[in-house]
């Protein structure tokens, strides 16, 4: 469950100062999937950096699964952020990791213990079976998306954050990163809020909101 209550987050802008979140009110139900979409510039991704602890906002209340995050001190949003799975559109690899170790990165990198046969069915589910021994620079980019999925799942998060995660792909591609992404989060029970641009993309997703004028619209 994720609720915001009046959340305002403003950004330097020449002299004076900018809303980009004006009074934002906002709920999102346990394992809901929500396709988040606006202009350039609207706001998308500084929701998704307050939501995962990487911002924090200027006024309001921001509480996940009962827990009032807005009060976290440095520490505890650090702990916070281990419990994010994000997707980025340029997937950020590591390109000295292998396939296998870039998958289990983040989980490792929270202390997490990843069995081997986890990354190796994850691949599988995931068409990567034959590429764990592969580098970054050896892949196509929706190989490289996908790794990132595995990356976040595997992580065993509380909540998905997608950030144009098909940006860089075609249309065949992304259909296809989209519709794993969606079936893997509701296998495990967890939200899904993807940012897109695609009016067709969006239309998949069980809810759709806007954010305009620095608030969400229905």
């Amino acid at each position: 469950m994720i609720q915001l209550d009046e959340v305002t987050f403003r950004r330097r802008d020449g002299a004076g100062y900018r809303n980009v979140l004006n009074g934002l009110s906002w709920s999102v139900s346990g394992a809901e999937q929500v396709a988040l979409t606006g202009e350039s510039g609207s706001g998308k991704t500084t929701l998704l950096n307050i939501l995962a602890g990487m911002l924090t906002p200027d006024s309001g209340e921001i509480c996940i699964n009962e827990q009032a995050i807005h009060t976290y001190n440095a520490t505890q949003l650090a702990l916070h952020r281990r419990t994010i799975g994000m997707i980025f559109q340029h997937y950020q690899l590591l390109s000295p990791l292998n396939v296998a170790d870039n998958m289990a990165f983040q989980a490792r990198l929270n202390g997490r213990s990843v069995d081997r046969g986890d990354i190796t069915a994850m691949a599988k589910r995931l068409g990567l079976g034959d590429k764990l021994n592969a580098y970054p620079a050896q892949l196509s980019g929706g190989e490289q998306q996908r790794v990132g999925i595995a990356r976040a799942l595997l992580n065993q998060p509380r909540i998905v954050l997608a950030d144009e995660p098909t940006g860089n792909l075609d249309s065949e591609r992304s259909q296809e990163v989209l519709e794993l992404l969606m079936t893997l989060c509701k296998e495990q029970g967890v939200n899904l809020i993807m940012v897109t641009h695609s009016r067709a993309l969006a239309a998949q997703l069980p809810r759709r909101v806007e954010l305009r004028d620095g608030r969400i619209h229905e």
